[in-house]
C-alpha cells in the first residue's frame, strides 16, 4: 500500500490519484473518478473534490494509497 503523507489538514481525492502516480492529468482523474472507478474507505465515491484526511484509503485498479499526516 502506498501512502500520501499530508502537508496541509486535507487533500482533495483527484490531486491524490495524480500525487501517486495513478493518473497522468486532472482530466484524466476526473474521468475515473466521475465513472465510478474509485473507492474511498470501500466506498465508490464519484466526488473529485471529496477531502481526503489522515486514515483515509483510497482504492483505484487495485492500488491502495492511505493518507497519513
Amino acid at each position: 500500500m502506498e501512502t500520501i503523507k499530508l502537508r496541509d489538514e486535507y487533500i482533495k481525492l483527484g490531486q491524490a490519484l495524480k500525487a501517486a502516480g495513478l493518473v497522468d492529468s486532472g482530466v484524466m482523474a476526473k474521468d475515473v473518478i466521475q465513472n465510478g472507478e474509485v473507492k474511498v474507505n470501500d466506498i465508490i465515491d464519484t466526488r473529485r473534490g471529496r477531502k481526503l484526511y489522515a486514515g483515509d484509503i483510497v482504492t483505484f485498479m487495485d492500488t491502495s494509497i492511505k493518507i497519513e499526516q
